[in-house]
């Protein structure tokens, strides 16, 4: 009786290890789409970091895990670490950070001293005050120095410090906003019918006399009225009246329009 052979079927696909591990990749890649689907992407950022992977520079220093059968001049490279700067100084992906900036220096905190400094020299605090704001450098003038009631000419007690003032704003460049105030009484007068005549008028009256006697260039003023609109304290006492009947000069930082 003779004996059979049983022919060995060969099997020449990939070894079972391998579908398995290619399952395993395919599963990986589908839990990173999972992840990238549902995150929010910045747009900015994602096309930054793209773009860093883009510079071959990156991968200089990492030698590659299959050995390379034509090595270049890289490898020298590599070895003597001459790109090693690329990671010493990150590349500069231009992301905006939220990172505050240091505030610019005032320039009108330096002319707020020098004006105090000013009105201290000449003795003209209590009649004049400075003070800073948003706007500027603002200049009070209580008008009983400057106007008799109802009247907007200046008095010759006021032509000193106008003066004085005077000379400052023909020492600096910032345009200057002249406004007039009144107390709650009411004006009826047929010079001046109201307290906006009234208020515009005193402060037309101050820049004329700067433009006049200092040569200021009259661009550079802009006037305003407000009557008894914009008091600084209750129009219920002869004291707070006084405070309310005032010119106000304020000069202006250079980033506010007038």
């Amino acid at each position: 009786m003779k004996l059979r052979h049983i022919k060995k079927s060969t099997n020449n696909g990939s070894p079972k290890w391998m579908v398995t591990y290619s399952d395993m990749i395919t599963l990986i890649l589908v839990f990173f789409v999972l992840l990238f689907s549902m995150s929010q992407v910045d747009q900015t950022k994602l096309d930054a970091v793209s773009q860093s992977f883009q510079n071959r520079m990156i991968f200089d220093f990492f030698p590659s895990v299959v050995p390379s059968e034509y090595p270049t001049d890289r490898t020298s490279v590599e070895e003597t670490g001459e790109n090693r700067n690329a990671f010493e100084d990150p590349i500069n992906l231009d992301i905006e950070r939220d990172i505050e900036e240091p505030e610019e220096a005032d320039s009108l905190t330096a002319l707020v001293g020098n004006v105090e400094a000013y009105l201290d020299e000449h003795d003209l605090n209590g009649l004049i005050t400075a003070n800073r704001t948003d706007r500027g450098v603002e200049l009070v003038l209580q008008d009983s120095i400057f106007f008799n009631p109802g009247d907007a000419n200046i008095l010759e007690t006021g032509i000193p410090f106008l003066q004085r003032i005077g000379t400052l704003l023909s020492q600096i460049p910032n345009e200057v906003k002249v406004e007039g105030h009144t107390d709650s009484r009411p004006e009826n007068s047929f010079r001046y019918p109201s307290n906006w005549e009234l208020s515009g008028a005193r402060a037309s009256s101050v820049v004329r006399y700067f433009i006049e006697f200092y040569n200021i260039d009259e661009s550079r003023f802009s006037i305003a009225g407000y009557g008894e609109l914009r008091p600084l304290t209750e129009n219920d006492t002869p004291a707070n009246m006084t405070k309310n009947r005032r010119v106000e000069i304020i000069i202006l930082d250079e980033n506010v329009e007038s």
